[in-house]
């Protein structure tokens, strides 16, 4: 990565990091879910920056995927996992938390236990390093704190414009012996509880979110026009219908049904955990570069790790 690309995913993170701080202190139960991520996206801009994705805001079983609609009357409450990505010419910083809006102790205890698996990864985390080892330490810390790591999500290399590239970091010892090499990385346990829950999520309504999987020609003029312009403005990053709306009005919905039937769009369904028990999640992004580890998106960022000399 040459210093520009750097400079590119370090100030991508500061922003990430700027608006996680300000979204935990106006975030409150009752609020519209819509006025939430209108209010996320806009701050990220403001910064400098543009959303990576969608913003999600999913609460209690949802683990992840769940974004309002233009005309969402949602509004935030119980356990509320928001998870938030920037980027700027592409490079990307993914960061996410969680928040209990009905002062329960079940949600308080399945936040801290996100909020220490995501710790003890990152403390661990540099190159050469072996996804399993990663996934083993977060299912350490679920058992020691008698809750279950959701198995079928994990972790994820990022690339320029490319918010899940190549290898997975799991939330369970997977057995898999991938190494960590130089590049920027994803790290998002999810828990769930530890008396009922499954530890795994299925797929549920879809969500509204949407990526471009191919450019073909469309027969509708509208649906072409809106091709058009999410190739153009969103390219190969996730988008969701809330802001195509916002652009063209209520017939890109329809515009969208039909690119997704022809196979132009990919939509990706919301994620239930399985006995619908609460799921609670935390996430940072970091970049590794030889002995140099960046937590991208956390405010204390940067952490040596010298090797060692005999």
């Amino acid at each position: 990565m040459d210093k520009s690309s750097k400079s590119k995913v370090i100030q991508a993170g500061k922003i990430a990091s700027k608006v996680m701080k300000e979204s935990k202190n106006f975030i409150e139960p009752g609020m519209l879910l819509l006025d939430i991520a209108d209010r996320i996206e806009n701050r990220i801009k403001e910064l400098g920056g543009e959303p990576a994705f969608p913003t999600n805001l999913s609460i209690n079983e949802i683990a992840a995927h769940y974004t309002p609609s233009y005309d969402d009357e949602t509004t935030a409450h119980g356990l509320l996992k928001v998870d938030l990505g920037v980027q700027i010419d592409g490079w990307i910083a993914d960061t996410a938390f969680s928040l209990d809006l009905e002062t329960n102790s079940e949600n308080q205890k399945l936040i801290r236990c996100a909020e220490e698996c995501l710790e003890n990864a990152l403390k661990i985390v540099k190159k050469d390093i072996s996804t399993n080892e990663i996934g083993k330490e977060i299912q350490r810390t679920c058992i020691s704190n008698n809750v279950h790591p959701i198995v079928n999500l994990t972790g994820h290399e990022v690339d320029k414009y490319d918010l899940h590239a190549g290898i997975t970091i799991p939330n369970v010892n997977d057995k898999k012996n991938q190494k960590l090499s130089n590049g920027l990385y994803a790290i998002e346990p999810f828990v769930t509880s530890g008396t009922s829950g499954s530890g795994k999520v299925n797929e549920g309504n879809p969500s509204g979110i949407y990526l471009m999987l191919e450019s073909k020609n469309v027969r509708s003029p509208t649906a072409r026009e809106i091709l058009t312009y999410i190739i153009e403005e969103y390219g190969s990053l996730p988008f969701c219908s809330r802001w195509l709306v916002r652009k063209f009005g209520t017939k890109a919905l329809t515009a969208l049904r039909q690119l997704e039937q022809q196979g132009n769009l990919h939509q990706f369904p919301q994620l239930i955990e399985k006995s619908k028990c609460k799921v609670a999640q935390a996430e940072h992004t970091v970049l590794i570069q030889d002995d140099e580890i960046i937590i991208t998106t956390k405010e204390n960022k940067q952490k040596k790790k010298n090797k060692s000399k005999k």
